[in-house]
């Protein structure tokens, strides 16, 4: 049986045409044998789709294309037609559909769709940081993390480093306690992708005390006490002098204020 050629044509790299093309010819018998596929990716001159057309013609091939820019594909559409040559839109007519109901015009811009891969990647990534990296659990992560987070127990640290990370950046937290040393790891790091979680003793201990509630404990336990808690605040507020990082008071405050707080410093301080 002789060979059916395809030629897949981008202005990208030509994955989505190729998943597609190879998807269609799986359904035929000894598609691997019968089928040649040959790509042509980062189309962008007028030129290119002369010699592709012209070639196409040669061989007897079918096009299967995928770009974004109107005026690229009618284009090739007309060289195809002038030259008999067979030839599939596989972009045009969905993103003509799309443009009427949404009533907007498209970019037009090659690659928006693999942008958006790496970027949900990079959050996925960022999310498993985020878990591995989670109260202090492996100390290594504050020396590669993006944002580092210090503060008490009950800080909102954890539901913060989430928060983040679904922004894309990794995160670490640490928690702090009198009774422990904090890792050396924390006073090397560049003081600016540290942040402190502040919060008022009353509100503490009312969080605290419902947490203990919550699990069952009495609420007069040390943990939730007056004393305890301004211990711990005293110990922080030493910790966070010696890093010479900024300090965010978290007091009545959505875990989304505090992250876009966090964003708005680093973004700031990127710019400058």
């Amino acid at each position: 049986m002789p060979k059916f050629t395809l030629f897949i044509v981008s202005d990208s790299v030509g994955e989505t045409a190729g998943l597609v093309t190879k998807a269609a010819a799986s359904q035929f018998r000894h598609d691997l044998e019968t089928v040649s596929i040959k790509r042509f990716s980062y189309i962008e001159e007028n030129s290119q789709l002369e010699e592709i057309v012209f070639l196409a013609k040669r061989q007897q091939a079918l096009i299967v294309f995928t770009l974004v820019k109107s005026t690229m594909r009618e284009q090739l559409q007309l060289l195809c037609e002038e030259l008999e040559v067979k030839c599939v839109d596989l972009l045009g007519p969905i993103m003509e559909k799309i443009s009427d109901q949404l009533g907007q015009d498209p970019f037009e811009e090659p690659g928006l769709v693999r942008q958006l891969d790496d970027h949900y990647f990079k959050k996925i990534e960022a999310i498993e940081f985020a878990v591995k990296y989670d109260d202090g659990r492996d100390m290594r992560g504050v020396l590669e993390a993006d944002i580092v987070l210090i503060g008490v127990s009950r800080t909102s640290k954890t539901p913060l480093s989430q928060f983040l990370a679904n922004k894309g950046y990794k995160v670490a937290n640490i928690p702090l306690v009198p009774e422990v040393d904090p890792p050396a790891e924390l006073f090397s790091i560049n003081p600016t992708k540290c942040f402190g979680l502040s919060i008022s003793v009353s509100q503490l201990n009312s969080i605290r005390k419902a947490r203990l509630e919550t699990l069952g404990l009495k609420d007069d336990a040390n943990y939730a006490k007056i004393a305890r808690i301004q211990q711990e605040i005293d110990y922080f507020n030493d910790i966070t002098s010696r890093v010479g990082c900024d300090v965010i008071d978290v007091t009545n405050r959505a875990v989304e204020e505090t992250a876009n707080t966090i964003i708005k410093l680093l973004t700031t301080r990127k710019a400058n």
